[in-house]
């Protein structure tokens, strides 16, 4: 494999290509994978605890009344809503910076790389919201369409890992480019139609509050401590303004900066600069010189990674696997009874949802796909086929903490909220069985090495 790389673009190249484009791709699917492991188990604790005998604890704990004064601003809610509002906020402060990330130097950065997986993510969220609209036009339920639309990152990658090689890697990038694409599209939704009134006076504190950051950011500020600060204040900020507060996340990741704070010029003239000063502090036995020398090479090490891949490595890790499972543990635990179910599987709510996901997700992606393709606006990624795609959109059917969440803004009468999370945890057992059964019946693809190194072309051709 190696050597048909270096042949393409030579052993430097090689290696700066797997490194920049190949490599931080396997280690968020590798997290995204793991983490959905990690989901599934707190999904199953919810369902398990609320249907025990202590199921009533289920309920206590997150009914728990918690209240914050802090004079300028009062808070109330229950644990769960504290979770939702609160927790979730970093969740959507990651998949903001899983989103810039790639609308920077991913696979959404040029039109021309981004059409195809926008393309199917738009279709992706159009088929669903169709298919839940036909059962529950004219009915109170009717504002629930946006809960198929979402896909679950973790979830559909954890299915494409577990597939091997029958899932090649530009098939697993092409739907992690399209997982995004849908979660941007469904922060919008998220944004714009389950927001039920806005507070001007409170969007105009969170503005506030956004141009001192934006100075800061611009004047060279990089103490973490100040815009924790100021990130506090505009989330209460958005909190009483109306608009869900987990949009918050998504705004202060766009403005985490994604390049670097030093230049490759300025770290090798600082380098050479500071490695002389802590050689002379050595040679004079000048212990503080020392230590200060190798505090600015740190810091000027540091400078040379983005704020943005700084704080999505580290921040990634707690939301995947703490955050999320918290938040399915919350929001995942339903009654199951005979009765219940036979409601549930006859409601329009639970078949809408169901249908959107397992149906409406599929045939979304593919029709868009096959249509960006054949009207030549964009090309199906390297050691891919329709079939694949097919297979990809059947598992993007997996819904479940973003359908979850907007499951929760959509319905306040408990009754619809249990039958579309029976329809959510339902379509997404289906949906994620379907793909992977397909997916293996297909004839095998490539090796996992011809995969890679497909991909590692197709970066270098777009570099």
């Amino acid at each position: 494999m190696l050597r048909g790389i270096d042949n393409l673009i030579g052993g430097t190249g090689r290696r700066f290509v797997v490194r920049r484009f190949v490599q931080p791709a396997q280690r968020f699917a590798a997290i995204e994978a793991s983490g959905g492991i990690v989901l599934l188990l707190g999904a199953i604790i919810a369902l398990i605890w609320v249907n025990s005998p202590w199921g009533e604890s289920y309920h206590s704990l997150w009914e728990t009344e918690l209240a914050l004064d802090l004079h300028l601003f009062e808070i109330h809610q229950h644990l769960g809503h504290a979770v939702n509002d609160g927790l979730m906020v970093l969740f959507f402060f990651v998949v903001g910076m899983e989103i810039k990330r790639e609308l920077v130097s991913g696979e959404l950065s040029s039109p021309r790389k981004a059409i195809l997986p926008v393309a199917a993510a738009l279709g992706g969220m159009l088929g669903p919201a169709l298919i839940y609209t036909l059962f529950n036009a004219g009915k109170e339920s009717a504002h629930g369409w946006g809960i198929p639309m979402a896909t679950d990152i973790a979830f559909a990658v954890g299915v494409l890992t577990l597939l091997g090689r029958r899932a090649p890697t530009p098939l697993k990038v092409f739907l992690l480019a399209l997982a995004v694409a849908d979660d941007l599209g469904g922060i919008i939704v998220i944004a714009i139609f389950y927001t039920e009134s806005l507070s001007l006076e409170a969007l105009g504190w969170a503005a506030l509050l956004l141009a001192i950051m934006f100075v800061l950011n611009r004047g060279g500020v990089r103490s973490i401590g100040v815009y924790l600060f100021l990130g506090v204040l505009f989330w209460a900020a958005m909190l009483k303004s109306g608009i869900h507060a987990t949009i918050a996340g998504v705004i202060l990741a766009m403005l985490t900066p994604s390049k670097p704070y030093y230049t490759d010029e300025d770290f090798d003239a600082n380098l050479d600069r500071l490695q002389a000063e802590y050689r002379l502090a050595r040679a004079d036995g000048d212990h503080e010189r020392m230590q200060e020398a190798l505090a600015q090479i740190e810091d000027l090490s540091v400078g040379m990674e983005s704020p943005l891949d700084r704080l999505e490595h580290k921040l990634a890790p707690w939301s995947a696997f703490l955050i999320v499972p918290i938040f399915a543990i919350a929001n995942a635990g339903v009654e199951v009874s005979g009765s219940m179910l036979r409601e549930a599987f006859s409601s329009p709510v639970t078949l809408g949802v169901a249908f959107g996901l397992v149906l409406g997700k599929p045939l979304g992606i593919f029709l868009t796909s096959w249509l960006c393709v054949r009207l030549g606006l964009a090309q199906l990624p390297a050691n891919t086929s329709f079939r694949q795609i097919l297979g990809a959109g059947m598992i993007a059917g997996i819904g479940f903490t973003v359908a979850l969440f907007i499951a929760g803004l959509s319905f306040e009468h408990p009754e619809m909220l249990d039958e579309a999370k029976i329809g959510i945890l339902t379509a997404s057992v289906i949906a994620g069985a379907l793909g992977a059964g397909y997916l293996l019946l297909l004839p095998a693809p490539a090796t996992s090495d011809e995969g890679l190194e497909a991909a590692t072309r197709a970066a270098a051709r777009t570099h």
